[in-house]
């Protein structure tokens, strides 16, 4: 009886405490989005295989270099700037069948399951474990990571999309932020559940976690898209021209500024990437904190960019400018990353994991800001192009920042250990407080690129529900 009680007061609760229930709508009621956004849970499971279990397999257990290494998980960036052009051909999609979105997800997720599929017996080959000729493993294994980057692409760009279709205007920031929350619970459950699978490993239990994740994909997709996307039959069929995506992209372009808003996306996108892999180095060598503190570091950040999410979309939905609420996600990161710097002459751990968490909170602004305002200038004949071209340029850039974050902390660092620096620039700290500087330097450029696109609003709003004085429109 007591749990039938506290059953009984828990859906009294308003919508409006319980985050994200308020994105639901009678066209669009909550079980439906949740099952969409389902194909989140399999994309944030693929990118936790790539970027992190995959990632310390293939270097520890199976002794792969590390460059070799590097240059695989690298490979799915190169689908990165085409999720513009799979944006524009889920839009112009001529199916007799009458979908638009659904065959790009499905025709992504089998890439997904085809790359999963031959993964893991590459990777053997690939540590040496075979009697063939090294490069067959190489070739094996370049050719799986590039299915699942670009299934992983072909997914998120078309899932996006159909969302933006589906949800009616009043709720679609909303809708975006559920999505990219989980995209982070798909990660962050990913990656504790492949963890205690290959704990101890074993090559056979890793054919089988992967192989394993691989059907889980089409599983999850399927349910994703049952029923979700409506179908106009035999539609763009009847057109006697196929559409240019050089023509729809000019189109496009004369709807607003979208050079500029592209370039604050990837200013903005480097600058919060660029720390990715030297945060948890960071706290290790530098604060002396132990593996088990720094793995918590990742649960931090996901935790700042979770509550990033709902308090931009819960902000958007009252109104604010989405641009608004990527500039002060921009000044949330730079402070972020102040702290970070100062925690190590204060050899402060409380202080580093304060800045943490407000990086992530910041990227959550940042990224839902970003994401729902390319997503609201854009025409209804061109949401698809929008927002590949929003994926292209922040994966891109995401991408990059990773890469030269690492290759700026590992040279600087070299060279002031060397002494080539001066006698104040020396020891490992300075290639961290390098790349951390200039991810504040670009979060600055940042907010000068897209202060031009806020429109000037009645009453100043922050994100946080402080308004200011009144302006002049």
């Amino acid at each position: 009886m007591r749990g039938f009680s506290l059953a009984k007061q828990w859906m009294r609760l308003s919508p409006a405490m319980l985050p994200f229930a308020d994105a639901a709508t009678e066209e669009l009621p909550l079980s439906r989005l949740l099952r969409l956004s389902l194909f989140q849970i399999s994309v944030g499971m693929a990118a936790v295989l790539l970027i992190g279990t995959l990632n310390r397999v293939m270097i520890v257990e199976l002794q792969v270099p590390a460059g070799l290494v590097a240059v695989m998980v690298a490979l799915p960036l190169v689908f990165a700037p085409l999720r513009a052009l799979i944006g524009f051909r889920s839009d112009n999609y001529a199916s007799a069948l009458g979908w638009r979105r659904v065959p790009y997800i499905w025709f992504g997720t089998i890439f997904q399951f085809s790359g999963f599929a031959m993964m893991p017996f590459a990777l053997i080959l690939l540590s040496g474990d075979t009697t063939g000729p090294m490069w067959a493993g190489q070739v094996a294994a370049a050719i799986s990571f590039l299915l699942v980057g670009a299934g992983m692409h072909m997914v998120q760009t078309a899932g996006l999309a159909l969302a933006t279709d589906i949800a009616p205007p009043k709720v679609q920031a909303k809708v975006v932020a559920l999505l990219s929350v989980m995209f982070l619970l798909g990660m962050l459950l990913a990656s504790i559940v492949f963890g205690a699978l290959l704990t101890p490993f074993s090559q056979i239990k890793l054919i089988q976690v992967i192989q394993g994740a691989a059907a889980l994909t089409m599983v999850i997709n399927f349910i994703a898209v049952w029923k979700q996307e409506p179908r106009v039959p035999n539609r763009n069929m009847d057109r006697t021209e196929e559409p240019s995506f050089i023509a729809a992209w000019r189109e496009l372009r004369q709807t607003g500024p979208w050079g500029r808003r592209l370039l604050a996306t990837g200013l903005g996108t480097f600058a919060f990437s660029a720390q990715d892999i030297l945060l948890e180095p960071y706290g290790g060598q530098i604060l002396g904190l132990s593996v088990g503190a720094t793995t918590l570091l990742t649960a931090l950040f996901a935790s700042g960019g979770i509550v990033g999410f709902w308090l931009a979309a819960k902000r958007i939905g009252d109104g604010s400018d989405a641009n608004r609420i990527a500039g002060f996600g921009a000044m949330f990161g730079t402070l972020g990353f102040a702290g970070v710097l100062l925690a190590a002459p204060l050899a402060s751990t409380g202080l580093f994991a304060c800045g943490v968490a407000v990086i992530g909170f910041g990227a959550g602004l940042f990224g839902h800001g970003t994401l729902t305002s390319c997503m609201q200038a854009a025409p209804a004949d061109k949401i698809g192009l929008a927002l590949g071209s929003w994926g292209a340029v922040q994966a891109t850039a995401a991408g990059l920042a990773i890469a030269t974050g690492g290759l700026l902390r590992d040279t600087l660092a070299g060279l002031a250990t060397g002494g080539m620096l001066g006698d104040v620039l020396t020891g490992p700290a300075v290639g961290y407080g390098a790349v951390y500087l200039i991810e504040i330097a670009l979060l600055f450029a940042t907010l000068a690129v897209i202060g031009p696109l806020v429109r000037t609003p009645r009453r100043l709003d922050s994100p946080l529900g402080l308004s200011g004085p009144q302006t002049a429109t």
